[in-house]
């Protein structure tokens, strides 16, 4: 599908999931390279920057939360085509910030009220700052996350949260593998773009990078928080744990003196002591039980083992 967006000088064209026709359309439209036709029908794995007479082309994966199940692989990748006065957007998939941004765009276009810029590198610095804003969005939701999980932690519900911390764990590595390779892709940027839209743009090109950077950081800090959660968590779950082998290990030590009392009177011997010799001798012998066990639990008690 081929969506046109104008302002004023400024076109933005963006491509869902486009047919060859379509693409062909674009190619011979813009005078765009043919080796980027290809690159345009086909995913990419590798983010990349490229620079060309009359345009920049780059690819950048972006990731997507899917609830519980961590984001969409690998992210969803979209190909900029950035050129002096027009912004080629391509993607196979739904990106919920770019149709947000098109609504924008339009207001702004049927308004004719905001200065986008001079040239299409602008556009670009907007978009991706869009982009990123919805990244940050995303991480706060997971920090809101992590923040009521470690409230079921310290509620008592350690083993429950095993598995949230996990999720929790997928969707923050999820977020840095799809956004990893961006640091690299915005330093070729600065680069390509300095020499094609001039020094005025460097600015900007550097604003794009420090984006980048607030989401690395905005991932790394979850990470760690997860990480210290979970430590805290395995702690809790290792206390507990330890603490029922004690009282299992004190009710076993407490019953094993009675079990061999018991034992011991079973044997059929000439002479028992208590057994036959007494009307309530059975009574008599329960007697003694209790008061043993009664005897052993309160050393166990005095010495803090219970």
């Amino acid at each position: 599908m081929l969506t046109k967006h104008t302002h004023r000088s400024l076109t933005w064209v963006d491509l869902e999931s486009p047919t060859r026709e379509e693409i062909r359309e674009i190619v011979e439209s813009y005078r765009i390279h043919p080796l980027l036709a290809h690159d345009l029908t086909a995913p990419t794995f590798k983010p990349r920057v490229d620079l060309y007479d009359n345009c920049i082309y780059l690819i950048l994966h972006f990731p997507q939360l899917r609830g519980e199940h961590g984001v969409s692989g690998d992210g969803e990748e979209v190909d900029f085509i950035i050129g002096k006065d027009f912004l080629i957007t391509a993607r196979h998939g739904t990106l919920t910030p770019l149709h947000h941004f098109s609504k924008v765009f339009e207001v702004t276009s049927i308004l004719d009220k905001g200065d986008i810029g001079e040239h299409a590198g602008f556009l670009f610095f907007h978009m991706i700052t869009r982009l990123y804003e919805a990244l940050m969005e995303d991480l706060e939701s997971i920090k809101r996350d992590i923040a009521a999980i470690e409230r079921e932690v310290f509620a008592g519900r350690e083993r429950e949260m095993v598995i949230a911390l996990s999720h929790a764990s997928r969707k923050l590595l999820d977020f840095k593998r799809a956004t990893s390779l961006h640091k690299e892709v915005f330093r070729s940027f600065e680069t390509a773009g300095g020499t094609f839209f001039g020094s005025d743009f460097r600015y900007h090109l550097r604003a794009i990078t420090g984006e980048y950077y607030k989401i690395a950081d905005a991932i790394e800090n979850n990470l760690e928080a997860v990480q210290e959660l979970r430590e805290t968590n395995n702690s809790l779950l290792s206390t507990r744990e330890n603490e029922q082998i004690r009282i299992l290990t004190t009710v076993a030590f407490i019953t094993l003196p009675l079990s061999m009392l018991a034992s011991l009177f079973q044997i059929d011997a000439t002479a028992r002591p208590l057994i036959g010799q007494y009307e309530n001798d059975f009574w008599i012998f329960i007697g003694i039980m209790i008061v043993l066990g009664a005897g052993l639990f309160a050393v166990f008690k005095y010495k803090k083992w219970l």
